[in-house]
């Protein structure tokens, strides 16, 4: 008998094996994604078709160096509850007001038609159940976001007449995709020998309930909690816990997972914690994410289209052809688009979308459809996908005379809602420049890392385009759109602080004009060095009107005291210049603050001598004043 403690050969054999097949795997799955990814997005293809093609690389289809597809699956699939908690995260109910014609209208149509016309087909002609109609509808009426959010990016067109109602087109679409995925478990327990689950429906409905009041009482407060203890992990960990969490209780009241997450993102939307908690979850989201739709690529049965080329083709082209024609009628007169526009907008959203591989999924584990429809419509979305960028760059050389309208103002301002501004610091100095840029009507995000002030934020005034967050992480830049801004103003009031700040800004948005407040001359030098042109000292405009109005007092002219103030503003700034190119060197410093206080005597006595000769002509008695 072995004496407890001691680990025999074989167990430990064991555990190098599962180890080194463990880092087998995730070498393999890197090594793809690798390789895969940057071609695609090279060819300008998209990096989720290159995800897509890693999975079909690697897995049982191909090269078969992956064979556990249902292990990566049962992983991946919380790339998908990440992704809709960002989402949910990004539509605040103020921002759905603003674009609720857009969003509800052009978007509400496109998927009520589309759905309905494809689900007619698969129901009536290819003799699909009602249930399974319907989701087979559904799921195919939505188109990537993915893809289309990336190839408005690229041919910057995301502002355009056409790029405006795609994006609220896809914003409706990731919408629709929620009750879709909640709709799967009823609609397979209606379909059951033993009917509608009524109590199954009526616990869905109070799970929903409990998070969403839960949701709206208890996370704000821990959030606020865990800010103050000033540690990202811990921040990370949270952000983690919350969609986890409601998962979890989603999971166990047999209600979709994913549902949990996006009414966990929506209950933050209007949070002040919004784009701290997307910073946290990003990177986790698009690794799982790639991870997701390499589990994808991996499934798909490639053999159908060696063995059926003309129904997966043929499936393809159906797709591609009955969206685009409803897209096409729906953008001219909906989106009142030109025929060119309404044209691309129907190339670009005519493909298949990643939610529709989460619905299929789901609704082939629940037996609406069998695992050979579910092969077919997943590869036929995945080619729809992979002909996307391909027929919008065919489009765009066919309609080449016809250039893209640039985008209005307003209406850039309120679909992309991108902030024009980000303002770094919300005290004294950044709620004055908030305040003027709101009243301008002009798009801001403001950030601050002190939680007090956030609560002082809260109790006093708008809050709604106010952020908790460090602005020196490169994460919750990201996160505030600063990449769409065109002014950085940092107004915090720690030197340190906002020269980290500046470096991050400048290494990563180098069109960003910086606006910069310092504590002191020392501080202005050193933002100088970072590029940053004439940083506003935080005191010096306030001492210059003390100035003024003591020289008033004490008997001088309104005129001839600005002009004082105003010599002397000028000549300090000159200053400001010449001893930044000897900062560094105290002896030299020195020096010339020396000469620039006698050459400010020089210049307002050479200014007084005229003076002194009007006065001694008008009044004899007048003492004269000595040069010295």
């Amino acid at each position: 008998m072995r004496p407890r403690g001691i680990i025999g050969p074989g167990e430990r054999t064991g555990v190098h094996v599962d180890s080194h097949h463990f880092l087998q795997i995730a070498v393999v799955f890197l090594l793809a994604t690798v390789v895969a990814v940057p071609l695609t997005k090279r060819f300008r293809l998209g990096s989720v078709l290159g995800y897509l093609l890693a999975g079909m690389a690697i897995g049982p289809q191909a090269l078969r160096l992956v064979g556990d597809t249902a292990g990566v699956a049962a992983i991946s699939e919380f790339g998908v509850v990440l992704m809709l908690f960002v989402i949910g995260l990004e539509l605040s109910p103020q921002r759905l007001w603003v674009m609720r014609r857009p969003v509800f209208g052009t978007g509400l149509l496109q998927v009520l038609a589309t759905s309905a016309v494809i689900g007619t087909i698969a129901w009536w002609l290819l003799g699909f159940p009602p249930g399974a109609a319907l989701i087979v509808g559904g799921s195919l009426a939505l188109s990537s976001t993915a893809f289309g959010l990336q190839i408005l990016g690229e041919r910057k067109e995301a502002g355009s007449a056409y790029g405006r109602q795609a994006f609220a087109i896809l914003l409706f679409q990731d919408l629709a995709a929620i009750p879709l995925i909640a709709a799967v478990p009823l609609l397979a327990s209606s379909a059951a020998s033993h009917g509608f689950d009524m109590m199954g429906a009526l616990r869905t409905v109070g799970v929903i309930a409990a998070v969403i009041v839960g949701g709206r009482y208890l996370l704000r407060p821990v959030f606020r909690f865990v800010a103050k203890a000033d540690a990202v992990e811990v921040s990370t960990a949270t952000a983690l816990l919350v969609v986890m969490g409601v998962a979890l209780l989603m999971e166990l009241a047999g209600v979709s997972v994913t549902l949990g997450a996006f009414l966990a993102g929506v209950l933050l939307a209007d949070s002040e914690y919004r784009h701290e908690l997307e910073s946290n979850i990003e990177p986790f989201k698009g690794l799982l994410l790639g991870l997701f739709f390499i589990s994808v690529g991996m499934s798909m049965d490639i053999s159908l289209l060696l063995r059926a080329p003309l129904l997966v083709l043929g499936l393809v082209a159906a797709l591609l052809l009955l969206k685009g024609a409803l897209l096409w009628p729906l953008g001219r007169i909906v989106g009142r688009l030109e025929r060119g526009d309404a044209l691309r907008l129907a190339v670009l959203l005519a493909c298949g979308g990643e939610f529709a591989f989460v619905v299929l999924k789901l609704a082939g584990e629940q037996g609406l459809i069998s695992a050979r429809q579910h092969n077919l419509l997943v590869l036929a979305i995945t080619l729809s996908m992979a002909l996307t960028p391909l027929l919008v760059a065919a489009l765009a050389k066919l309609l080449g005379a016809h250039k893209v309208r640039k985008p209005a103002r307003a209406f850039d301002t309120i679909v992309a809602h991108s902030p024009r501004v980000i303002l770094a610091g919300y005290g004294r100095m950044g709620q004055i420049v908030a305040r003027v840029l709101r009243a301008e009507g002009i798009p801001f995000v403001a950030l601050d890392h002190s939680v007090e002030q956030m609560d002082l934020i809260r109790r006093f005034g708008r809050w709604s385009d106010i952020f908790y967050g460090d602005p020196a992480r490169p994460e919750l830049l990201r996160a505030a759109q600063a990449d769409k801004a065109e002014v950085f103003v940092l107004a915090s009031d720690e030197p340190e602080s906002s020269l980290h700040v500046a470096r991050v800004v400048r290494r990563m948005y180098p069109h960003l004009k910086i606006v910069a407040r310092a504590r002191n001359r020392q501080h202005v030098w050193r933002l100088m060095d970072l590029g940053v042109d004439e940083p506003i000292r935080e005191t010096l405009y306030s001492s210059l009107k003390m100035s003024k109005q003591t020289l008033i007092a004490l008997g001088l002219t309104p005129e001839r005291a600005m002009d004082r103030v105003e010599r002397f503003r000028r000549q300090d700034a000159e200053l400001i210049k010449a001893q930044y190119l000897v900062y560094d060197d105290e002896a030299k410093l020195v020096q010339t603050t020396k000469e620039a206080l006698a050459d400010l005597d020089k210049l307002f006595e050479a200014d007084d001598e005229p003076e002194a000769r009007e006065a001694r002509e008008r009044d004899p008695e007048t003492p004269q004043m000595s040069a010295d």
